[in-house]
């Protein structure tokens, strides 16, 4: 059994171009779905958010045509409810990296808000990533590669093949002309290597020790991945 670190965001909100805070926090089946793979192949999941905040669940992800029905909320719900580290997280800033065996960020908007500035969190990923253990990053959790830093203000992810929410399902969701920067842009912006699946469809990207899944219904067969290189 190894234990693998889950990072959240602390951010129940995610301030929009005009200044208004758009309701979110992390998406339900991104943290779920990863959550039973890991915890059934036998390892032990461990919840860390900055300050050690409870991560808030984004509303909007448990309503039922985004589930596949009033069954699929009942099973993601059941989910949660047994993910009893989401209610006691670690704070960021006591994770030692050595304690764990991979690394795992889920997405929601909420980590555009708080983790895509933090330093703490930014330092984690480009030491996970120079570590060689598998680091994966679903949906919007890529937000917080914008947080890693060299020491020569290049990004450790540059280069890296790698995929996340897109500026298509943004536009398709109703939130691109709202927001005051689109992931996909920045991430091109670092250098790196973005792939781009079809809106809305399963897309893992895996390169080198970073695996990527590009939106909600890519979090079940990149947990699969991991699972499989922690085999």
């Amino acid at each position: 059994m190894a234990k693998i670190l889950f990072v959240l965001s602390g951010s129940d909100y995610w301030t929009l171009a005009d200044g208004t805070r758009h309701p979110t926090g992390f998406w339900a089946e991104e943290a779920a779905a990863p959550f039973e793979a890991f915890t059934v192949a036998g390892h032990e999941v461990v919840v860390a958010t900055p300050g050690g905040v409870t991560p808030t669940v984004d509303q909007a992800s448990l309503a039922p045509e985004v589930n596949g029905g009033a069954d699929g909320v009942a099973t993601v719900a059941s989910v949660l409810e047994q993910f009893t580290a989401l209610r006691a997280p670690i704070d960021l800033a006591d994770v030692d990296l050595a304690d764990y065996a991979a690394v795992f960020y889920p997405g929601g908007h909420a980590p555009m808000e708080d983790l895509a500035v933090n330093a703490t969190s930014g330092a984690l990923l480009t030491a996970a990533l120079d570590s060689g253990k598998p680091l994966g990053v679903v949906c919007h959790g890529p937000a917080a590669l914008l947080a890693a830093e060299r020491p020569d203000g290049t990004s450790p992810f540059a280069g890296y093949r790698l995929t996340a929410f897109t500026n298509t399902e943004e536009t398709q969701a109703g939130l691109a002309d709202k927001a005051t920067w689109l992931l996909q842009d920045r991430l091109v912006g670092l250098g790196v290597d973005f792939r781009e699946g079809a809106p809305w469809a399963p897309h893992v990207v895996v390169d080198r020790n970073l695996y990527t899944g590009q939106n909600p219904a890519s979090a079940a067969p990149l947990a699969a991945e991991l699972v499989k290189a922690l085999s």
